[in-house]
């Protein structure tokens, strides 16, 4: 085989620092095409971006000479950057870690109506939560000390 063929899609979970709602709804969708905008400059497409107040979902696909890490850590710090400079939370900050969970092309429908419907969603769930569920759902272990606020 003369090329490399690989698909990888992930849906990438984070919280705000100690999950404060630092994200107003005003910038939100500004901040969101910024974080595509990196993923973008990094070879990647962000299918979908949202989230909330304290947190962000995204929906990448990264090509083979990418790693979720590297995209990860590009994202995060560069839509830190962006947050305390353009929308004035100078003290902004993710968390340290995030949940990235493989998806296959069957479910990026389903995947990117999650990621759009996040204020409805979040009436009947809060981050924790949701968070929780994915890790059951993808079969992960945890720490609880980095995972329970």
């Amino acid at each position: 085989m003369g090329h490399t063929y690989c698909s990888s899609l992930y849906h990438c979970v984070f919280s705000t620092k100690e999950r404060r709602p630092w994200i107003a709804l005003d910038v939100q969708s500004q901040l969101w095409a910024y974080m595509g905008g990196i993923a973008r400059a990094q070879g990647a497409k962000a299918l979908g971006v949202g989230g909330m107040n304290d947190h962000a979902h995204l929906l990448l696909s990264l090509p083979s000479s990418l790693t979720v890490a590297d995209a990860m850590r590009e994202i995060k710090s560069g839509s830190s950057r962006w947050m305390r400079k353009s929308a004035g939370v100078k003290t902004f900050a993710w968390q340290e870690g995030y949940g990235a969970f493989s998806i296959g092309w069957n479910q990026v429908e389903v995947t990117l109506a999650y990621i759009q419907q996040q204020l409805e969603h979040h009436r009947k769930r809060d981050f924790q939560a949701e968070f929780l569920a994915f890790l059951a759902e993808h079969h992960m272990e945890y720490d609880p000390r980095y995972v329970l606020g």
